[in-house]
């Protein structure tokens, strides 16, 4: 694989190319809703784990949320025993708490390029972190409160009762409230609100701690590290090349140029075997891969087949939107010469009663996970299915390690929120929101809280909450990632 700095200039070449194609997006079926404002836009459930369940407008209701699957304007999503992120286009970023439920009443793309965004917490707990923008625009609702929080800022948001609690992670906060009452809210300060009374909000000197937030800091800091591959030129759909960097890296694709290819993958891993097909109204079917990786790579560019190497991704085109149909190899044969096999598209729309999700495999899916007490395998052809995003630090020894034997075990330990250790049984909400990591617990850790009131240790598995109906298996909690999707075809 190439050094650091060919991976830079590949992932900064591919970027470079997204900004010159920016403009095809506009060719999606939506319409603009007034002058100047458009409403080409999607942005992505970038992570999934445990019961999540989403509304994507398509009169249908909930359904289950998997990772990769677009949200539109006016989707809405609901958690469980779970937790989910979700991924704007300038990498700014929502993480949803248990018990949550979340409405998107605005998605919009203005006149300038920028983006309008409104999220509405309607129950439970969020977190937003927005990156530093010039154009975009981000409003946070709640009861009656509606408000615009700058760029870049990091806020937790919790309903309780009657009360809105606004917790000011960073950055600085210039509210109105709906009383008409201005408040200035500098960071490391909590403001809370009374949702029945238009009262001056109340603001407190420290931030209370919550189970989730050692989650939402492990979520900001993957995100901040990779920022440097997402930030060229100002693209606007430059989300997910995070996940490219971690789960896999640039090689010369064979003299076709650079192609990008994902970790624990051989040269039979099909990119296209094992996915689903996604139905929005006005937009037709929209393939969802369920890599923790796969969101980019199936939006813009274009995948090819090198012998002796297998499938890799290569930047160029168009941006497809939801319309991402074009890119999908369908007869399986490339210019490179390799082959693959059909790509089952589902013949009409979903009817009343049928599905509006379809899975695809074609191809056993293959993941890795943890198989006992403190062990984790990572498998060949799992291609990073399974592997927890950022919990394993570089991954590249250990795929070559893959790629000789076919599978590598290797020791590992969990950590989660104290609250999560408590009792006999662990909170399998709150482990969800832990961390897994290779090697040995650290002694100070020893089953028992570590580190501070917030962090504890688990090895082993825990039985947490099934995954959604489309997938045959939920995943272990402590090892979150996209559980395998039920076998069969679409029905033709």
């Amino acid at each position: 694989m190439t050094t650091r700095p060919a991976l830079v200039a590949a992932a900064s070449a591919s970027l470079l190319l997204i900004a010159v194609t920016v403009s095809a997006q506009t060719t999606s079926p939506v319409a603009a809703s007034s002058a100047g404002v458009s409403k080409v836009r999607i942005v992505r459930l970038s992570e999934v784990k445990g019961q999540v369940q989403l509304d994507r407008n398509n009169g249908r209701g909930y359904e289950p949320g998997i990772a990769n699957l677009p949200l539109v304007e006016n989707s809405k999503l609901k958690t469980g025993e779970g937790v989910a992120e979700v991924e704007f286009e300038d990498n700014s970023s929502l993480r949803v708490a248990p018990d949550s439920i979340v409405e998107f009443p605005q998605l919009e793309r203005m006149a300038n390029g920028g983006t309008a965004s409104t999220v509405h917490l309607v129950q439970g707990m969020a977190y937003v972190s927005l990156v530093k923008s010039n154009a975009n625009q981000f409003n946070l609702a709640f009861g009656d409160q509606n408000l615009a929080l700058p760029a870049p800022s990091h806020v937790r948001l919790q309903l309780s009762g009657t009360e809105g609690r606004l917790a000011v992670l960073d950055g600085n906060l210039h509210i109105t409230a709906a009383s008409g009452a201005a408040l200035d809210v500098p960071k490391k300060k909590t403001v809370t609100f009374d949702l029945l009374e238009h009262q001056q909000p109340m603001v407190a000197r420290d931030i209370a701690p919550e189970p989730y937030d050692s989650w939402d800091q492990t979520s900001v800091g993957y995100h901040s590290r990779a920022a440097n591959y997402s930030a060229f030129n100002g693209s606007p759909y430059s989300y997910g090349m995070n996940d490219m960097m971690y789960y896999g890296s640039f090689a010369d694709g064979c003299g076709m140029g650079m192609m990008w290819r994902p970790y624990f993958a051989s040269a039979a891993w099909d990119p296209y075997a094992n996915g689903a097909w996604a139905w929005y109204q006005g937009a037709g079917y929209s393939w969802v891969s369920p890599y923790p990786w796969g969101w980019m790579p199936y939006h813009y560019g274009s995948w090819a087949f090198c012998p002796g190497m297998g499938w890799g991704w290569m930047p160029g085109g168009s941006w497809n939107g939801l319309n991402n149909i074009a890119m999908i190899p369908q007869t399986g044969t490339t210019a490179g010469g390799g082959g693959g096999m059909p790509r089952p598209l589902p013949p009409h729309p979903p009817r009343v009663n049928e599905p509006t999700m379809m899975a695809v495999n074609l191809r056993p899916l293959v993941k890795s996970e943890v198989n006992s007490r403190e062990q984790f395998t990572f498998r060949n052809d799992s291609a990073g299915l399974g592997v927890p995003r950022d919990g394993f630090g570089k991954l590249n020894k250990v795929a070559e390690h893959v790629q000789q034997h076919g599978s590598v075990n290797q020791q590992v330990y969990f950590s989660a929120p104290s609250q999560a250790m408590q009792g006999p049984h662990p909170n399998s909400t709150a482990v969800m929101a832990g961390s897994i990591h290779r090697g040995a617990a650290p002694p100070s850790m020893g089953g028992g809280p570590a580190g501070g009131a917030n962090s504890g240790a688990y090895s082993g598995r825990s039985s947490g909450p099934s995954g959604p109906s489309m997938h045959s298996a939920p995943a272990p909690v402590s090892a979150p990632a996209p559980a395998p999707m039920s076998t069969g075809r679409p029905a033709h």
